[in-house]
């Protein structure tokens, strides 16, 4: 094939995305080994993930990143395989994770890219999913920010998403009890077979009641994922000297107008540590981490839950739109090729 799709910022939302309006797909020319420069490479995307922090990187605002400029390819995590090299430190065939963002095929340097080396039993989609950013944030969110103890009630918000699930198990690894919160029956059943002690649905009319029930002995870590109400009824159930770890705030991210916790001054009153972070605050211990996730995985002590998104790059405006409504148990993904099929 002469051309490649890829996925540019069209314009930016100023509440809900709309992926025809939002986000343009273009074609253009695939790249020749021929005019890679030194130290470059041309990847062939086969996964791409898609992250609640992306609505946050449409905004033109100061964050921990610059926002992605209109015109410019969707920024992404991305897993495929070395197409062309012309890099001592990759070969054709090899496999490798980037921020290539939102396309078929990708011009990338060396130093941007990230090599692959499954351990025994897992697959390529691990390198974005439970071997990549998202369990890193848990890992780090939840041992280093929220440090916790044998026996501590740890609450988890968002628990059946890609972050908030290996939260949740790696808490019960630790010893901790977990309370898991979710939006589905059927991710409330999942989060139950995972050894959680209670598993609640927050569009249940009586949730309110049923946390109440469930943190009856008081809080000592909050996993924030969602922000909104669920963080105000939680701060109502902080134990004194509580951690409240502050990763995500995906109910308000595409409301114009988020409005903040009423319960903050809960924070005073029971002397809360309340400590937002991002997992690349830990980027040098990136290597630690992921030995000790792939020794439980391989163990059987973690499990990954993966929703794919099939029908190839196209797929991701709606992808994203569908990931603020809910629709997946783990971590969410598109197939941009299948791992047999080439461009």
């Amino acid at each position: 094939m002469s051309t490649y799709k890829c996925i540019t910022l069209a314009e930016r939302p100023k509440a809900d995305i709309i992926p025809d309006k939002t986000f343009k797909i273009e074609e253009r020319p695939v790249p020749k080994e021929s005019d890679l420069q030194d130290g470059e490479v041309i990847l062939e995307n086969l996964y791409l993930s898609l992250d609640p922090a992306m609505r946050g990187w449409l905004n033109d605002t100061r964050s921990y990143l610059p926002p992605v400029e209109i015109g410019a390819i969707m920024r992404g995590a991305t897993v495929g395989r070395i197409q062309a090299s012309k890099s001592s430190d990759f070969k054709p065939g090899d496999l490798a994770s980037s921020r290539a963002g939102w396309a078929e095929l990708a011009v990338v340097k060396d130093k941007e890219l990230k090599k692959v080396d499954l351990p025994t039993g897992a697959r390529p989609s691990d390198a974005i999913g439970v071997l990549g950013a998202t369990t890193l944030t848990a890992y780090f969110g939840l041992l280093e920010i929220g440090q916790p103890k044998k026996g501590d009630l740890i609450v988890v918000s968002g628990a059946a998403g890609a972050t908030g699930s290996l939260v949740a198990q790696i808490g019960l690894i630790k010893g901790c009890r977990v309370v898991a919160i979710a939006g589905a029956e059927d991710k409330c059943a999942w989060l139950k077979e995972l050894g959680c002690e209670a598993a609640l649905n927050y569009k249940d009319p009586d949730f309110a009641t049923q946390f109440k029930a469930a943190t009856k002995d008081l809080i000592d870590i909050y996993f924030d994922n969602v922000g909104g109400e669920i963080l105000d009824l939680a701060l109502s159930r902080a134990k004194p000297f509580s951690r409240f770890v502050m990763c995500g705030a995906i109910s308000n991210y595409n409301n114009p107008n988020p409005v903040g916790p009423k319960n903050i001054s809960m924070v005073i009153a029971m002397r809360i540590r309340m400590q937002g972070f991002i997992v690349f605050d830990f980027a040098d211990r990136y290597h630690e981490a992921l030995v000790e996730i792939s020794k439980w995985l391989s163990e059987g002590k973690i499990q990954r839950k993966e929703h794919i998104i099939k029908g190839g790059l196209q797929k991701a405006p709606q992808g994203l739109v569908d990931l603020y409504k809910g629709i997946n148990t783990g971590k969410l993904m598109v197939e941009i090729k299948s791992e047999g099929a080439r461009l």
